[in-house]
Order: C-alpha cells, then structure tokens, then sequence
C-alpha cells in the first residue's frame, strides 16, 4: 500500500504506480486533510449506546481490562 499526501500545485496530480500494481484494480481517492481530521473525533463507549446489546458491551469491557491486565504485568 502507498499512501502520502501532496499539496497540489494546480489541477492536477501526477502519481507513480509500483511495478506490481499494474495491470490490478487500484483503488485512488482524495479529500482536504482538514476533513479528514475533523471527522476523526475520538468515540467513547456512550457513542455507541443502544447499538450494542447489554451482553455484547460487557463482553467487550470485559476484554478491554483483560487486555489492559497484560500490558501491566510484570514480565
């Protein structure tokens, strides 16, 4: 994967293909970094209230702390 960002000095962008991605279906999208970065706000679990089950959103609290358990251990 290639990935970079350009500041474009007129209406046009020039882009070099890697050998291996000729002849393949390559996907090429653009947008302003401002958007982008705007609509990366950080989610919180209330974020996602009413659209996980009570179940489901404990199994995955249950996993945060068994992974946070890991990273904290003495090794």
């Amino acid at each position: 994967m290639v990935r970079t960002i350009v500041v474009p000095g007129d209406a046009h962008i020039e882009l070099d293909i890697p050998a291996d991605y000729i002849g393949k279906r390559v996907e090429v999208t653009y947008s302003l970094l401002e958007e982008v970065e705007t609509t990366r706000a950080k989610k919180t679990m209330a974020d996602f209230w009413g659209i996980l089950s009570d179940k489901t959103a404990s199994d995955m609290q249950a996993e945060i702390a068994k992974s946070r358990e890991e990273w904290e251990r003495d090794i």
